[in-house]
């Protein structure tokens, strides 16, 4: 058992950057990853904006140390993955329960795609090995195996919340002695599928995204992948490195409200972070700074918004969302807004909220427009919240 679970290693790629220092040197320069789409093959390329990695698939391969013909999300996975693993330099690994539980939406998508087309047009043409790692346990499993992670391997897929879910599964698992250490995070690549689907929704915008502002118009699509690797307090105790941080606190909740908007006063939301409040034995003074789930949406973003209300007023912290650099990674974002949440803790950061004009008329709080420096950040709240109504709240604190 362990009373405590502790952030050891941290890995990312994404479209501000292909690892920690080029993201972290991103947010540091509001440098933001949206561009017109250049690797995914669609229609939309020239009227929707997306944060794509600016690497391909070959570019990927080369990174992973795999083959091209590998799934886009398993390449991904794999370079944050090693990334974290590797800056976390457990000399043992191998002799301790080790854990994989990786997060993403797509699976493999992106190859079933090709082989549909290729199929479509003449059904000799299709190669079966495309869609062999449709589903979405493949592409963690893909994963664990190339990384030699067997003790514990398993995906979670709960929409938006996936990682921050990964997360929060990982370190249970861990606090009952189940697991040593675990990689958890979460990956997704950008598919036509998930393009079209949110085009359905109407809640693209064709611009850059803007979260919080009045004006808003929707979201921006973006990949990446995103993990930290969590450790017992004992395993902790024997490292040699600085740790970057504790995982404190966490919750999962669902308002049961829609399939895909959020409820409009933010029960979820709400109820996410005063569960993650109440695990870490922390109140709402504590938190420095809220990395909100920000999507730009209408409905997100007046939903998240008026559960902080509900929960801090009249004395907020600051906050802003960091999808206004990566975009929404889906499955990956809670992955990937850890990794920026332990940065910020580890040297004292709050980001910026790209974009924001006119803040929200509804709110008597605002979002931050600059990058800060030497601020006081002990805890920061992680906020992911996912269709269904699945939300899930992180609370990571320094040690």
């Amino acid at each position: 058992m362990s009373s405590k679970v502790y952030i050891a290693g941290l890995g990312i790629i994404s479209a501000i950057g292909n690892n920690v220092e080029e993201c972290l040197a991103a947010l540091e320069n509001e440098h933001a990853g949206m561009d017109k789409i250049t690797y995914l093959k669609t229609v939309h390329a020239d009227e929707i904006p997306v944060a794509e990695v600016k690497l391909d698939n070959e570019e990927l391969a080369q990174r992973a140390a795999w083959s091209s013909k590998i799934s886009r999300t398993a390449l991904l996975s794999m370079i944050a993955a090693q990334e974290a693993l590797n800056d976390a330099a457990i000399d043992n690994i191998k002799e301790l329960k080790a854990g994989f539980v990786s997060a993403n939406t797509v699976g493999g998508i992106d190859k079933s795609e090709n082989f549909y087309h290729s199929y479509f047009r003449e059904n000799r043409i299709g190669n079966l090995h495309d869609i062999v790692n449709h589903e979405c346990g493949s592409i963690t499993e893909l994963v664990a195996d190339k990384l030699n992670i067997n003790s514990f391997v398993t995906t979670i897929s709960t929409a938006c919340s996936s990682s921050a879910n990964s997360i929060m599964l990982a370190a249970r698992l861990i606090k009952a002695g189940m697991l040593d250490v675990a990689v958890a995070g979460g990956t997704d690549a950008l598919v036509k599928f998930t393009l079209n689907g949110f085009s359905t929704l109407l809640i693209l915008d064709n611009q850059f995204c803007k979260p919080f502002d009045e004006n808003r118009n929707g979201l921006n699509l973006g990949e990446g992948a995103g993990y930290v690797v969590l450790v017992s307090d004992s395993i902790a105790s024997g490292l040699k490195k600085e740790l970057y941080g504790e995982l404190k606190g966490y919750a999962n909740a669902n308002d049961a409200y829609h399939q895909t908007a959020s409820s409009p006063d933010g029960n979820g939301s709400y109820l996410a972070m005063l569960g993650a409040l109440s695990a870490a034995n922390l109140n709402t003074a504590d938190i420095e700074y809220i990395n909100l789930h920000g999507t730009g949406t209408y409905n997100n973003d007046l939903s998240e918004g008026t559960a902080i209300e509900r929960l801090f007023h009249p004395h907020y912290p600051k906050m802003s969302s960091t999808k206004s650099f990566t975009g929404h990674t889906l499955g990956a974002s809670g992955g990937v807004e850890a990794v920026f949440s332990l940065l910020a803790i580890k040297h004292n950061l709050v980001y910026p909220n790209l974009r924001l004009q006119t803040p929200m008329k509804e709110f008597p709080f605002t979002v931050e427009r600059k990058f800060l420096k030497d601020q006081h950040i002990n805890n920061v709240l992680s906020n992911s919240f996912g269709f269904g109504g699945n939300c899930t709240s992180l609370i990571f604190s320094k040690v």
